[in-house]
């Protein structure tokens, strides 16, 4: 009997090991800071990608959107831990995994696979532009007073940002400046580079060669805190089912989206299939069921691991399989050699991607798309920037729910039986 041929060769070998190593650098840090603010060990922020990584890449449907905790759970899982510490983290996310496989039964994630293009593409552009503001600090070198707190929200960033410009330190911005250019040259020389890797390469070399000593990853706390199990008691069950059923819907719709975004950022422009969507939605319920046991945070699709993944060449499942085998390398055998990796560097790689996912061509396309298409981008993209994904998007798609309406009620054409007197001829 003939085997059938296998599209992979040693090229996409390199690529997926090259996309997984940058998509853990990326996990590093950002991974500790989420569990820090979500009031849980740092640790559990990587547990959450080591997890859910090996059962998205076997299960899920998108073979290179990578999983981790991300800023839209934020809300939930703070208000869950606030009342009840790493066992309200446990609880909420074991609620929310149960409820998205319930919306993968019930065939809901074909529904949210349908959302408009240029919605699509403006959660995109919002998304990047979020993901430059929010390295700012890092890159700038900003020194901020201790007793001053650097907010979450873009807008108020953006005020720290210009409030304290002046204190702007030369070193870290070249170094984020040598991987953000380093990274586009490697990928002008060949887009199969990992360009972002690459770039933190050149960076570290700068730093060592002219002494330039600055803040790093630094050493990881590897002691995985005591899990002491947790009881029901039927006072909570109401507020716990009314938080994880919120935060499923909110995670569900930036998972599709997200898996939507890194599909066109791949150049597939063609809508999720019906069936990838919900599957895509009972992939993570499962890996999700999984977290919850263990303690740790929702995992969804994050937009800056997938595209640094793909930007690097990742384009299987096996890439997916490495940011989890990296990721424990790293806090195993390579944890000194990544505590020396500079921060700045670390910033210049979330920009890159940021930089890259801004939708440069639809911006150039914007003065000849209908009105309604370059409103549901434009609002969808400051929307995304300035509130929150999900309303983004429900504001992108009014646009869309707005036309329809003028269409079908607003403007319907006269009634075959109404007079008209562009026909009637006058009398010779």
């Amino acid at each position: 009997m003939k085997l059938p041929k296998i599209d992979y060769s040693w090229k996409h070998f390199g690529g997926d090991i090259f996309g997984g190593a940058i998509a853990a650098l990326i996990a590093l840090p950002y991974g500790l800071a989420m569990a820090t603010l979500m009031g849980i060990p740092p640790i559990y922020g990587l547990f959450t990608s080591l997890i859910s990584a090996p059962l998205t890449a076997l299960l899920g449907r998108n073979p290179v959107l990578i999983g981790g905790t991300s800023t839209v759970t934020l809300p939930f899982m703070v208000s869950a831990v606030q009342q009840q510490g790493l066992a309200g983290c446990a609880k909420v996310t074991l609620v929310a995994a149960v409820f998205m496989m319930i919306f993968s039964v019930l065939k809901l994630g074909r529904h949210i696979s349908k959302i408009p293009h240029t919605v699509v593409s403006g959660f995109s552009c919002g998304i990047g532009a979020m993901m430059v503001i929010n390295q700012l600090r890092t890159l700038l070198g900003l020194q901020i007073p201790k007793d001053v707190t650097w907010p979450s929200a873009i807008p108020a960033q953006i005020k720290m940002v210009f409030l304290y410009i002046g204190t702007t330190h030369w070193s870290p911005l070249i170094l984020g400046i040598i991987v953000i250019g380093g990274a586009f040259l490697f990928a002008r020389i060949n887009n199969k580079l990992p360009a972002p890797l690459l770039g933190v390469i050149a960076a570290i070399g700068v730093s060592v060669l002219f002494g330039m000593h600055e803040k790093e990853v630094g050493q990881l706390n590897l002691d995985i805190p005591p899990f002491m199990g947790f009881t029901w008691s039927p006072q909570e069950v109401f507020a716990l089912v009314n938080e994880g059923f919120g935060l499923a819907v909110v995670s569900s719709i930036n998972l599709l989206i997200t898996s939507r975004v890194v599909e066109h950022f791949r150049g597939r422009h063609r809508p999720m299939r019906p069936s990838d969507a919900d599957g895509e939605l009972g992939a993570y319920g499962i890996a999700n069921v999984v977290c919850g046991i263990f303690a740790a945070p929702m995992s969804v699709g994050i937009p800056a691991r997938s595209l640094a993944n793909v930007r690097c060449g990742g384009s299987s499942r096996f890439s997916n399989l490495v940011h989890a085998g990296m990721l424990l390398l790293f806090l195993g055998l390579g944890s000194e050699m990544v505590s020396h990796i500079p921060l700045p560097a670390l910033a210049g790689v979330t920009a890159y991607v940021g930089i890259c996912l801004l939708e440069w061509g639809t911006w150039g396309r914007l003065t000849r798309m209908r009105l309604v298409d370059s409103g549901a981008f434009l609002s969808t993209a400051l929307a995304t920037l300035l509130i929150n994904a999900v309303v983004a998007v429900a504001i992108g798609c009014s646009f869309y729910l707005g036309r329809w309406f003028y269409d079908t009620v607003l403007a319907r054409p006269r009634s075959a039986d109404a007079p008209s007197t562009s026909a009637t001829a006058l009398p010779h």
